[in-house]
């Protein structure tokens, strides 16, 4: 109900900086694109009731979702507000894992399936959400804006730590990274602190069982590696369902059939052998496999042009109502999430996920206030 009041009221309220024209950016273009191309996969599908599910029941939501939030921006505040609900939403979020789900021992030293996500998942949120978390602590127009970015900074460390996740960890390093050699619109001091203080929560609350899981990330002798259901043999499996369909691939939300009718296992079932459907692990080999090399191209498109967007927005001046000064901070921390998610994306199934195209949204938001429109007035 609130999302359709959401669009009633867009539609229905265009000021000068929420025209549609403003909206019409590369990112949207080619995300529409994407979504053109899934419905024209849905017939040749392996299993058509799955990607007529995943598309008009899930991702037909998620595209009016991104339109809306990208064109009710108004400016830098609004995108401030929507960064801040991403920040509150991600940190309710693990607060109810941290009060929900314990640790045990043994094979139970990490979180397992949680709520909606998994726990691989949530730890890719919450990197995501981490860089909104030290732009309201250095960037609050309150103090209360500063401490509440505080507060989520620890509360989701710590959170992220009982994931036990690798591709978590690789990516909170590749988006500390961003933030260390490119976060310029905060000093070094500033990054190196909150940092700082990440770190020592992590070394805090890392049990000796989650640096022993860490240690294996490169090993050779881990499953991933080694057994069928891994995540390289799975990958190679993806990639030849794209090469085996590479125009419209296997259909949305059929990677799982594909591996029960497509992989070499799948004729063990005539013997009475069960065969397992797993998930790719991998968003861009789950997009390859399931829309065909060109819904791969459309998918890649939307990350690099909210990339390009948010690069253009950083080098531009902003509008003097809506302190201009804030605008490089804001992208460069939208910038550390979107990185932080491509990373972690790559480990995971997460190619139709919310969270993406939230990211994308707020990147656009802010790509949009930097067109040529006329001035406005404050929004406050």
């Amino acid at each position: 109900m609130t999302g359709l009041l959401a669009i009633v009221m867009y539609l229905s309220h265009h000021p000068e900086y929420r025209r549609p024209r403003l909206l019409w950016t590369g990112t949207t273009k080619w995300l529409l694109a994407l979504l053109v191309w899934m419905i024209l996969s849905i017939p040749g599908a392996l299993l058509a009731g799955y990607s007529f599910d995943l598309v008009f029941h899930g991702f037909v939501k998620t595209v009016l979702m991104y339109l809306v939030m990208a064109g009710s921006v108004r400016g830098v505040r609004d995108v401030e507000r929507l960064g801040g609900i991403y920040l509150f939403g991600a940190v309710a979020y693990a607060g109810v894992v941290l009060s929900r789900f314990d640790l045990g021992a043994g094979d139970a030293w990490r979180l397992g399936r949680l709520y909606y996500y998994d726990a691989n998942d949530f730890a890719t949120l919450a990197v995501t959400a981490m860089p909104l978390g030290l732009y309201f602590v250095h960037a609050g127009r309150r103090p209360l804006a500063r401490v509440f970015g505080a507060v989520a900074l620890a509360v989701l460390t710590v959170t992220f730590v009982r994931s036990g996740s690798r591709g978590g960890f690789v990516a909170l390093v590749a988006m500390g990274g961003f933030i260390v050699l490119r976060y310029t619109a905060v000093a070094l001091r500033w990054r190196l602190s909150v940092l700082g203080l990440v770190g020592l929560v992590v070394l805090v609350t890392a049990s000796e069982a989650y640096w022993q899981q860490m240690g294996t990330i490169l090993s050779d002798s881990d499953y991933n590696h080694t057994e069928e259901s891994g995540r390289l043999q799975i990958w190679s499996r993806g990639i030849g369902y794209m090469l085996q369909h590479p125009l419209l691939g296997v259909g949305p939300n059929n990677f799982g059939p594909a591996e029960g009718t497509l992989s070499p296992f799948a004729a063990r079932q005539q013997f009475g052998f069960g065969v397992r459907w797993n998930a790719p692990h991998n968003s861009f080999i789950q997009v390859g496999a399931e829309l065909g090399i060109p819904g791969l191209v459309f998918f890649l498109a939307v990350i690099a042009s909210a990339f390009t967007a948010l690069r253009r927005s950083g080098r531009r001046d902003g509008l003097a109502e809506d302190r201009p000064e804030t605008r490089p901070e804001l992208t460069q921390a939208v910038t550390a999430s979107l990185i932080g998610f491509v990373v972690g994306a790559f480990f995971l199934t997460l190619a139709y996920s919310e969270m993406l195209y939230t990211l994308v949204a707020l990147a656009t938001g802010l790509a949009k206030l930097t067109a040529d429109q006329p001035r406005h007035r404050r929004v406050a």
